[in-house]
């Protein structure tokens, strides 16, 4: 039969194929059939599916600092202590809140 080697980090395997049948049963599959339909979402869409992640973190990520920044600026609009200045007003605020939660 044919020869397969797999490589790991740290090991190395050498395995000989002794018969091409198909297994009949699903659990000696091991998962790896093709018409499992997660393995034929991840050949069709996958990039799309990571690249929309991409973008979606980003702009989760833009608009907590964005929201963040405008709860500090509306603290110093009504004079409170700033943040580096060891104040804790912003703590008071929802938009800060929502920045965070973002």
């Amino acid at each position: 039969g044919s020869l397969i080697t797999l490589s790991c980090l740290s090991h190395r395997v050498v395995c000989q194929v002794i018969s091409s049948d198909v297994p009949s049963d699903p659990v000696l599959d091991n998962g790896t059939s093709d018409s499992s339909w997660i393995t034929r979402l991840e050949n069709n869409y996958g990039f799309y599916i990571g690249l929309g992640l991409a973008v979606f973190s980003s702009f989760l990520i833009g608009s907590s600092v964005i929201l963040k920044k405008k709860g500090l600026l509306r603290l110093v609009e009504k004079g409170g202590t700033r943040a580096g200045d060891g104040g804790h007003g912003y703590l008071k605020d929802w938009l800060w809140w929502a920045g965070l939660l973002t």
